[in-house]
């Protein structure tokens, strides 16, 4: 079973990728912010990662940095709310980019088969 990280400071969005991501047939383990995703990460094997990037005490985009530094080649999604990151630099060394919104879940599911199969 392929093993997702999400790491999303929001309790009923972290709830609903879980929920959404574990019918798929994936595992998932979830983090409420970077720090405690990263730690997440050193323990255990995970096929991708999906991160937000305002939370409390690292943002989505250092946390980024810090699982590529760990993990150069995990495919890493970033799922928000903010469209305006999009244009950052460091966004760019994501695989996806995908706003959360009414399809944003959809979208979501379909980029994690795309990079890391069913």
């Amino acid at each position: 079973m392929k093993k997702i990280l999400l790491i999303e400071d929001e309790t009923n969005q972290r709830i609903l990728c879980t929920e959404t991501l574990e019918k798929e047939g994936y595992q998932v383990i979830a983090a409420s912010n970077g720090e405690d995703g990263l730690n997440l990460l050193k323990n255990n094997d995970v096929n991708l990662v999906i991160v937000d990037i305002r939370m409390p005490k690292m943002s989505g985009l250092e946390t980024l940095a810090n699982i590529l530094g760990q993990r150069k080649n995990l495919p890493v999604i970033i799922y928000t709310s903010y469209p305006q990151y999009k244009t950052d630099f460091m966004s760019w060394a994501a695989d996806a980019y995908i706003i959360k919104s009414s399809t944003g879940l959809s979208e979501l599911v379909a980029k994690v088969k795309e990079l890391i199969g069913a």
